[in-house]
């Protein structure tokens, strides 16, 4: 019990540091649509996913164009990291900024993104609705499998070691 309550205490800790820092570097890889890494001039390294928007996995109808999209606009580009937390997985989640453009408003107004399944931010939700109404991107299937789905579906679809 002692040891659980430490944990949580640096886990707590450690996201408080981290929730509300900014960071500037220059973008070496973009993973997949919201996923990026990051390199400070001191040569710090960041994962960094945007916080509130989920993309087509790599793989789906559109993930791919998602990744080429955030390469196109991220990639080797100077930018500002506005630090929110971690994941479960230990990727920073962050709003991010390249020439003052929000990448998140960017995927969303074409259509290569969804808000996050547990996203509170009504104005991403907006241009996610606005997108759907105006059939852009994923929105022109007629019912396309969020990411969150798609990974749920592809962990059940998994091997199970005995």
């Amino acid at each position: 019990m002692k040891k659980m309550m430490v944990l949580l205490l640096v886990g707590f800790v450690h996201f408080t540091l981290v929730a509300g820092d900014t960071v500037s570097g220059k973008v070496i890889s973009v993973i997949d649509g919201n996923t990026l890494e990051v390199v400070t001039e001191t040569n710090e390294s960041y994962r960094v996913v945007l916080q509130g928007i989920d993309c087509p996995e790599i793989g789906q109808a559109f993930g791919e164009e998602a990744r080429l999209h955030l390469e196109r606009i991220m990639l080797t580009k100077e930018i500002t990291v506005e630090l929110q937390g971690k994941d479960r997985w230990g990727n920073y989640i962050a709003i991010v900024f390249v020439d003052d453009l929000d990448p998140r408003i960017d995927l969303l107004n074409r259509g290569l993104a969804w808000t996050a399944e547990k996203s509170t931010t009504a104005g991403l939700k907006d241009l996610e609705e606005r997108a759907r109404k105006n059939y852009l991107g994923l929105w022109e299937q007629e019912n396309p499998t969020p990411p969150w789905i798609y990974r749920r579906q592809q962990t059940m679809m998994e091997v199970k070691g005995s």
